[in-house]
């Protein structure tokens, strides 16, 4: 299969063999894709240097089997000025994809939230609610979709002012929080708000501690490697 122009972002790079490079890429159409770069590391490469994570390319690439052979990059736009917490959550987004797709598995959509929250953070914008965005779509990619306007095994609709308990593997339970002894409740409220895209100030923190906990369960308590860096 011989791919042409392709919308794409590399997540990762890691040298391979002599002077070539191991690419992770996100692509709009073919999703996850594995690429070797040859001698892109080599003093007179062509790619010196423009196959960085964050900056939006078009590749053009071979594919035969499980790994294809890059043929060509162009860079589409400047590269984004990430540094300090801008450049960790978006380390953390790319480790995220890595963990959570399989290759060859495209969706559309992720990339899409994926290019919005590159732009944000390169435009200084708060990190929290374009991050969340991302994370609730990437685990919908993933077959791990949230259930966030009604409670689980029921048709009641999600009470603003209500509380919850969310399971990862049947959704929100209502419980009494002046009586509950769980310390990880979510508002219903701050439910409605990352369905709803409109995430604020007040919901920071109830919804970090809830997609946590949702990506470590699905991850299997693996741990990122990420977090040590900042999340």
């Amino acid at each position: 299969m011989r791919v042409q122009l392709e919308p794409s972002y590399v997540l990762h790079a890691r040298p391979f063999r002599e002077t070539s490079l191991l690419l992770e890429v996100l692509s709009r159409s073919y999703g996850r894709v594995g690429l070797v770069a040859r001698g892109a590391r080599g003093s007179r490469s062509r790619w010196k240097g423009l196959l960085q994570p964050f900056r939006p390319l078009l590749l053009s690439w071979n594919q035969k089997g499980e790994l294809g052979t890059l043929t060509g990059a162009d860079q589409v736009a400047s590269p984004p000025a990430l540094e300090g917490e801008a450049l960790f959550c978006g380390l953390y987004a790319n480790e995220l994809i890595t963990r959570f797709l399989q290759r060859q598995d495209p969706h559309a959509g992720l990339f899409e939230c994926y290019q919005g929250l590159v732009s944000r953070l390169s435009a200084g914008e708060l990190s929290q609610p374009a991050l969340r965005m991302f994370e609730a779509e990437l685990l919908t990619s993933a077959g791990f979709g949230l259930q966030l306007d009604h409670e689980s095994a029921s048709s009641n609709a999600i009470d603003e002012s209500g509380w919850y308990l969310y399971d990862p593997e049947t959704g929100p339970r209502r419980m009494d929080y002046r009586e509950s002894e769980v310390k990880e409740l979510v508002s219903g409220a701050a439910l409605l708000a990352l369905k709803s895209g409109e995430i604020k100030d007040q919901h920071f923190r109830e919804l970090k501690a809830l997609m946590r906990k949702l990506i470590r369960y699905h991850l299997g308590g693996k741990p990122l490697n990420s977090q040590a860096l900042f999340y």
